[in-house]
């Protein structure tokens, strides 16, 4: 058996093209791109202008994560490396890896084996800054408003309900729920306050979904950071910070170029959680992306239930997008543990399991299939996989309308892709997607709500909390109600209860509270214990990642 390096090592070990090698690729001028070091860049917003978006657009999804793991991103990269292997001009989109998971359990999102976004490490680290700019706008909106309150309140905000937190790209518990201001006189009104991770801040909300400059700052003017006695809503706008947070992002709102470990084009930009956001790239990079080539493959995060109904009912409602395919994306140790198998005896094989398991990606597909969107399953090889386990997935796929094909881009790169690509070219040929979202968005929002539940999840309906109905009514009372909803529940069940494997049925979900995202557009509902700030495990990635004299690193992944 073939031994593959680690992920860092083969991303240390590659040889990469100059940027600018990788921009000619899809016809950007020297002009067009602001190099970041030698390979990196951001495309400029002249470049964006200059074009209209013409290629076809593929999603990447999966089932329901496990420890098992899947390998989503790696997907991504290796079936983008085959479509040009197979001289297809295709560029892959993808979303900006977050520290949090970095240093803790999950790991990096840069893909895997050979099938990576490189350079790796500067990906998964700091990149090109984005989400520190997301951080510094977001707590100049957070610091702005508190010396407002300082100053003398005029705009009248009742500090009992400030809705607007502070962030922090970092998993940490412990600013969960804090207090601020504590020091006497000059510090401010004493009052409780809380973190979210990056990742869930409205800012990169906004930024993932604005076009422009213009509708950057017209967005962040719209975000509601609180409320006044008589509940009326106090926005960013009104504290004059605008401006000022449009002015932090002004670079970070450009798309990054980086390239795939065969030396293929990749945006990679945004990073919003598929959990408690809406998981998917920006729409600038995807529509960028769309006007350089011909096919472009974009991840929306988590499984289908949560990236994949944003990215139809979100992304591609506000952008104009029309997804022509979606692969979904899974394992065969994945299905068995969605039938019950123990992380410690995936390797042994169990066909009864993995039938147990099978309702989960056979939920996943008919869901993609309600959008109008033809699937195609990737199932991601691993050398424990048996003749009969993938035999009993491929033809569970086509017993349910959906085209399958195995893939190993992990050992081969895109070598190990083309199967699953030809698939992905089959059905642009074939031309029968009729994409349309699952709700009208002018609806109720607890019918988008329920709708979302029995649909996508398989509820027989939902629980509203009293405060949840409270914020509910709020909300439409100020004129938030006609847009789209991003649910916020656990990414490990189809449910709102992560212990519930496979497809539950049976239940009701929970909703505990809502709140506007006015300056992203949509409405969050906050199913069962959700949170939005992670915390770290009792083994953090973070203990075992170093950086050697030479500069290599290990542990990093």
């Amino acid at each position: 058996m073939t031994t593959v390096p680690s992920d860092i090592a083969i991303a240390q070990a590659a040889k990469l093209r100059p940027i600018a090698d990788v921009a000619a690729e899809v016809g950007l001028g020297p002009e067009e791109f602001l190099p970041y070091g030698r390979y990196k860049a951001k495309i400029s917003a002249e470049a964006i202008r200059a074009r209209k978006p013409s290629g076809r657009l593929v999603l990447v999804t999966g089932i329901n994560p496990t420890p098992a793991g899947e390998g989503k991103s790696t997907v991504t990269v290796g079936v983008t490396q085959a479509l040009r292997r197979m001289g297809k001009k295709v560029i892959l989109c993808m979303r900006e890896p977050s520290l949090g998971p970095v240093f803790g359990v999950k790991g990096g999102a840069a893909g895997g084996g050979y099938a990576q976004v490189v350079p790796m490490d500067e990906i998964n680290l700091h990149f090109t800054g984005d989400f520190h700019a997301i951080t510094s706008a977001h707590n100049l909106l957070s610091a702005m408003l508190d010396n407002h309150l300082h100053q003398g309140n005029a705009l009248s905000v009742d500090p009992r309900r400030i809705t607007w937190p502070r962030t922090i790209d970092m998993n940490d518990r412990a600013l969960r729920s804090i207090v601020i201001s504590l020091g006497g006189i000059n510090a401010g009104p004493v009052r409780e306050d809380r973190f979210v991770i990056v990742p869930g801040s409205e800012i990169m909300a906004i930024l993932c979904l604005a076009t422009d400059l213009g509708d950057l700052e017209a967005r962040i003017g719209r975000i509601i950071v609180g409320y006044t006695r008589d509940r009326k809503p106090v926005t960013a706008a009104q504290l004059k910070a605008a401006g000022a947070m449009t002015l932090l992002l002004k670079d970070a709102i450009l798309p990054n170029l980086v390239q795939t470990l065969e030396g293929g084009p990749a945006l990679v930009h945004g990073g919003p959680f598929g959990n408690i956001a809406h998981g998917c790239n920006s729409v600038a990079a995807t529509r960028l992306a769309l006007s350089l080539c011909d096919i472009v493959l974009t991840e929306a995060g988590f499984g289908a239930d949560l990236g994949a109904e944003k990215f139809f009912d979100i992304k591609c409602r506000f952008a104009g997008l029309n997804p022509e395919a979606a692969i979904i994306v899974a394992t065969v140790r994945a299905l068995k543990m969605h039938g019950g198998v123990k992380k410690e005896n995936l390797g042994t094989p169990d066909v009864a399991a993995l039938a147990r398991g099978l309702v989960n990606l056979e939920a996943h597909v008919k869901n993609v299939m309600k959008f109008g969107v033809p699937p195609v399953v990737a199932l991601n090889r691993f050398v424990s996989d048996t003749p009969e386990e993938i035999d009993a997935v491929l033809s569970a796929c086509r017993l349910w309308g959906a085209r399958a094909a195995l893939s190993d881009v992990w050992a081969k790169g895109g070598a190990g892709g083309e199967a699953v690509a030809q698939e992905v070219l089959a059905i642009l040929a074939e031309g029968k997607a009729k994409f349309r979202p699952l709700y009208d968005a002018n609806l109720p929002i607890k019918q988008k709500i329920e709708t979302i539940a029995k649909e996508i999840y398989g509820a027989d309906g939902v629980d509203f909390t009293a405060s949840a109905s409270k914020a509910i009514e709020q909300i439409e009372g100020i004129g938030y109600g006609n847009t789209p909803v991003c649910m916020a529940k656990t990414q490990y069940s189809l449910s709102d209860d992560a212990t519930k494997l496979g497809r539950p049925s049976g239940y009701r979900l929970t909703v505990r509270d809502a709140y506007v995202s006015a300056g992203a557009g949509f409405v969050v509902a906050l199913a069962g214990d959700i949170m939005t700030m992670p915390g770290l495990s009792k083994t953090p990635a973070a203990e075992a990642i170093r950086v050697h004299p030479d500069g290599t690193i290990e542990g990093l992944f």
